[in-house]
């Protein structure tokens, strides 16, 4: 097994009467993309501060690469890179300069070229900063966090604002670092962005844990409604479905909680009907749907830790 590169125990944050972190416990392992998931106000901001060594803890302990991060150790920093939601890079730099810059504070940085590449701006070293594309400068903030060739990433809403096609293309970005053995931690946002990147998922809320586990898992863990979708057909459906059935404009809806028998039956009465099912979707719950019934029991004080 994969050493731990992260490990948090009990820890505890308050603000005045305002407790932030109420015993947070999890662990993170090394080459693991992990994603941290949590609404405003969960105490996420607060954990990835502490453990990037902005913010001391009021109990618990922390360690971040075998060093506590509440340190300062220069050593721990030199392993480290973060990209935040916003950066103040000098914007009347060129994309080399503003690399290179960086590169100068670590003892063994690594190759600016190949920096530049992994993010997708070799065609930009030239251009100033002021003139890049949004999209163009978050890969700037990722070149940044790489300059130093550290082992571990902290990413906070890396793909923010980004196009869909952009947004893709950074993705790829950061498997291709998990693929070169970094540890990533991300936060975001976007359901679509953390099931398609995180290998283990947790979800905090109120101050504490209330889910853990791979996207998968989440979503296989807790019972859960699928869609059957296609348009209308030209004949009535038999009366097993048209109780149930819900038409949305020119389509129907089936939800079933045996997806797999629903089917069945239904392509069966196709065939033998010689009727086509003209747009047939099977959806099923997402990463979101998930995610928003776990916070939402949190608000109705219903909450259960899940670990798969």
């Amino acid at each position: 097994m994969a050493a731990n590169a992260v490990e948090v125990e009990d820890l505890r944050k308050s603000y005045g009467p305002v407790q932030a972190l109420r015993g947070v416990s999890f662990s993170v392992a090394e080459g693991e993309v992990f994603a941290l998931l949590g609404p405003n106000g969960a105490g996420k901001t607060t954990t990835v501060e502490i453990l990037e060594g902005f913010r001391h803890r009021d109990g618990g302990r922390a360690s971040v690469l075998g060093f506590d991060p509440a340190s300062g150790s220069r050593r721990l920093k030199e392993q480290m890179g973060i990209v935040l939601q916003t950066s103040g890079v000098d914007p009347y730099l060129t994309v080399a300069e503003t690399v290179d810059m960086f590169r100068g504070y670590y003892p063994k940085p690594r190759s600016r070229d190949e920096v530049l590449r992994l993010v997708g701006l070799e065609d930009k070293r030239d251009s100033r900063v002021t003139r890049l594309s949004g999209g163009q400068k978050r890969r700037l903030d990722v070149a940044i966090a790489l300059a130093g060739d550290p082992s571990m990433l902290f990413l906070d809403e890396p793909t923010s604002g980004f196009d869909p096609g952009a947004k893709r293309n950074a993705w790829e970005v950061i498997k291709g670092l998990a693929g070169l053995g970094k540890t990533i931690f991300l936060t975001s946002h976007s359901m679509d962005e953390v099931q398609y990147l995180a290998d283990r998922v947790v979800i905090i809320a109120a101050g504490k844990i209330v889910a853990e586990g791979t996207p998968e898992s989440l979503m296989g863990a807790r019972p859960a409604t699928t869609t059957v979708r296609f348009r209308v057909p030209p004949i009535p459906l038999p009366d097993s479905f048209r109780k149930s059935a819900r038409v949305d404009g020119e389509n129907i809806e089936l939800e079933t909680d045996d997806p797999t028998r629903t089917l069945f039956e239904l392509t069966s009465w196709a065939m033998q009907s010689a009727t086509s099912l003209d747009g047939l979707q099977v959806t099923r719950p997402s990463l979101e749907d998930v995610y928003l019934e776990i916070t939402g029991e949190v608000e109705t004080g219903g909450a259960v830790l899940e670990r798969p």
